[in-house]
Formats: C-alpha cells, sequence, structure tokens
C-alpha cells in the first residue's frame, strides 16, 4: 500500500487510548482533589473554543503536572475526540471539569487561599514577577478576546507575557505552556 492508502488514514488516532478520560464528577471532587495536593496548580480555560486548543492546552498540563483543568459548561469546548488526540494523551492524564460559574469558583478558590493570576496583553505585571510557587489557579482567556473583565477583576495579578516581536499576543494554548512552565521552573527550586 502506498503513502496515502485509505487505510492508514482510518486508523484511530495514534495516541488514543479508549475511553478512559479522567473525570471529576463536580466542584466537590475537584475541592477534594485540591485538599489532597500538596500545591495544586490548577489551569481555568474560560471560553477556550478550538479543540486543537484545549488539546495543546490538555498536553502541556499534563507535562506540567498540573492537579486540573477547568472550563465553563457554556461557550468553551469540552472532550471530543480531536482534543483527545491533539492532547496526546493528556486528556486521559489530568482531571478536567466543566464549571457553570467560573466566577463563583474563583471566589471559592479565593476563600482557600489559592491565588488566581490571570493573563492579558494589557496585564500590569510581567509573568516572570509572580511567585508561583504556592496554590495558584491561572487563568487564559477565549481565543478571540482573553479574559472577561469581570473575571480578570477576581484575580489577584494580572500578568502579561513579555513580547519582543510585532505580534500582540500569543495563541492561548501557546500561552498556557509558556506560563506552566514558569510555575514548573519556579516550584523545581
Amino acid at each position: 500500500m502506498g503513502r496515502n492508502s485509505i487505510h492508514k488514514i482510518k486508523r484511530p488516532p495514534r495516541h488514543s487510548k479508549g475511553p478512559t478520560i479522567v473525570h471529576i464528577e463536580n466542584e466537590d471532587d475537584l475541592f477534594d482533589l485540591i485538599e489532597r495536593t500538596e500545591n495544586p496548580l490548577i489551569l481555568v480555560l474560560e471560553g477556550v473554543q478550538d479543540p486543537h486548543n484545549l488539546g495543546a492546552c490538555l498536553r502541556s498540563a499534563s507535562g506540567a503536572g498540573v492537579t486540573a483543568v477547568l472550563a465553563p459548561v457554556k461557550g468553551a469546548c469540552g472532550i471530543t475526540p480531536t482534543v483527545r488526540d491533539i492532547s496526546c494523551g493528556g486528556a486521559d492524564d489530568v482531571p478536567f471539569l466543566r464549571i457553570k460559574n467560573i466566577g463563583m469558583l474563583l471566589r471559592k478558590f479565593h476563600e482557600r487561599r489559592i491565588q488566581i493570576v490571570g493573563t492579558s496583553d494589557q496585564g500590569s505585571e510581567m509573568l516572570y514577577d509572580v511567585d508561583f510557587d504556592q496554590p495558584t489557579a491561572l487563568v487564559l482567556g477565549s481565543e478571540g478576546w482573553g479574559i472577561r473583565k469581570v473575571t480578570g477583576d477576581l484575580c489577584d495579578h494580572l500578568i502579561s507575557i513579555p513580547m519582543a516581536g510585532t505580534v500582540d499576543c500569543l495563541n492561548v494554548s501557546v500561552s498556557a505552556g509558556v506560563c506552566l512552565y514558569e510555575a514548573v521552573r519556579q516550584r523545581m527550586k
């Protein structure tokens, strides 16, 4: 068979392991997981709609040892076959929960002394100036608009990633990787 054989195209995705996605069923499960985690790092994706971006975020989250990835029920992508394939196993490794109200959840994080760090190209602090070596929820917004103002107002820190070129911001999945691995770097000390 040739390189372009239909049999090669029809094979299952190479990273698909079957229906073994790790689920946390509700916020109670999430907070139980957070309490059992020594220094939780949570990724909150507000409005990421592209399954390729969600898959890439889950892949980075898995590599960075993220405690859980959270996304809103409305206006955001969930776990799909494309997400699972793009995540290269990350969707099977990192607990993922869809949340009805991100604002209420962030307020609960405040009550539990989890710092909330939001990303914004208008952020007043630089990524490298924030202390990630403590319980942290990292909030990234949608592909087109970033995080909502109401969400930004709930953040302890609004950070930006230094940009040297002519583009004003990075893709959400690239931003997630950059920020998560800064947290990993700080936590390795």
